[in-house]
């Protein structure tokens, strides 16, 4: 692997990963990562959905006409998108429930646009897949690495394991949509904190 392709593929791991730095996503990061499964199921979606439209967008983007380019690219995700949520409500019908609208908003995430007007349209199929394999990986990771955090807190338990008992005091706050915003900035915080250190 060259070293454009190794970037295009690790760049949104940690350096410009969507939520930490891009802070792109924000709807689905604040609304569905009240525990790490919901994170990681949400995350992986929104990779195949990245993935696939990255692809099928570098494919044809010599046939799209230039004014109607946006439209194209958000029917093109939301065939994508229709295939994980029927896929989700017939193998996994619980994460489908909890996830719920926020599936089919992936359609509009900003992640899927973005990099579909910023990358896949400019560049090859290749470095458009591996760019969306990194910035879907970087998602996921983020998404239940908060996804995790809120529930550690919240519900002394992480991925349905609980390690507290019974009678436990935990700080409820986390689970609830203020924790959101009180975990994904601490997690900003230190993330800052530990890229400055280098």
């Amino acid at each position: 692997m060259d070293k454009t392709s190794y970037e295009n593929l690790t760049r949104g791991i940690i350096r410009e990963n969507p939520i930490f730095v891009m802070m792109l996503g924000m709807c689905p990061t604040l609304g569905v990562t009240t525990s790490a499964e919901n994170g990681l199921g949400m995350g992986l979606a929104t990779l195949f959905v990245l993935m696939l439209s990255n692809f099928a967008i570098s494919a044809v983007k010599y046939l799209i006409p230039d004014k109607v380019r946006i439209p194209c690219y958000i029917v093109i995700a939301a065939t994508f998108v229709t295939v994980v949520d029927l896929t989700m409500a017939a193998y996994l019908p619980a994460l489908h429930a909890r996830l719920g609208i926020f599936i089919p908003l992936i359609v509009v995430n900003c992640l899927i646009l973005g990099r579909a007007e910023a990358f896949a349209s400019k560049n090859s199929v290749f470095q458009s897949v591996l760019d969306a394999v990194g910035m879907g990986l970087g998602f996921t990771l983020a998404l239940t690495l908060l996804g995790s955090v809120r529930e550690i807190l919240g519900s002394g338990s992480i991925f349905g394991w609980s390690f507290v008992g019974e009678g436990a005091e935990t700080l409820l706050l986390f689970i609830m949509p203020p924790g959101a915003f009180l975990a994904l900035a601490g997690l900003i915080l230190l993330i800052n904190r530990f890229k400055g250190a280098k």
